[in-house]
């Protein structure tokens, strides 16, 4: 996924400022894909030179309201559809439990309590959010971020179970 899908999703709602799309990434999509100011607002100006999002208005100080052109929509489109998404082949997380052999025992072990304890942070972090939503009135959007969040909580479990797991295997 890049940056410039996830914007051209969160445009599909509307218009936006980088501003209110930095919110937007903050409170929605911070735990799925990260992204700083500097990015945002240089993929805003690269896709605006590309013509898949354009200015709808602007404001004061140099605001600029962007909005999602038919082009933006249809290259959207087609990644949802049609792009393979890629497979996670790197994680800094498996490849250090890989090598936790290399360190002293009450490391290794302190590494995988560490890690659990940060799994079940988020996992905490993520039910709040969950309770939050469940509030919120349904529709599309909110829908597919449920989806999002389940995924985030099933996920947090897991990764903490194994590391309670992996824990009592040192």
């Amino acid at each position: 996924m890049s940056l410039r899908h996830a914007v051209l999703g969160l445009l599909t709602s509307g218009p936006a400022s980088g501003y209110d799309l930095m919110k937007r990434f903050e409170s929605s999509l911070g735990y799925v894909w990260s992204a700083t100011q500097s990015q945002l607002y240089g993929e805003l100006t690269k896709m605006a030179d590309e013509g898949l999002v354009e200015v709808a208005a602007e404001g004061p100080r140099g605001r600029k309201e962007y909005a999602i052109t038919e082009d933006g929509r249809a290259a959207l489109l087609h990644w949802m559809t049609e792009v393979e998404p890629e497979p996670l082949r790197r994680n800094g997380l498996l490849l250090r439990a890989f090598f936790l052999h290399l360190v002293e025992p009450d490391k290794a072990v302190a590494f995988l309590r560490h890690q659990a304890d940060l799994a079940a942070q988020q996992h905490e972090e993520l039910s709040k959010l969950a309770e939050l939503v469940a509030e919120e009135e349904p529709c599309p959007e909110n829908t597919s971020g449920r989806i999002v969040l389940e995924y985030g909580l099933r996920a947090s479990a897991t990764y903490r179970d194994w590391a309670d797991w992996a824990e009592k295997q040192i």
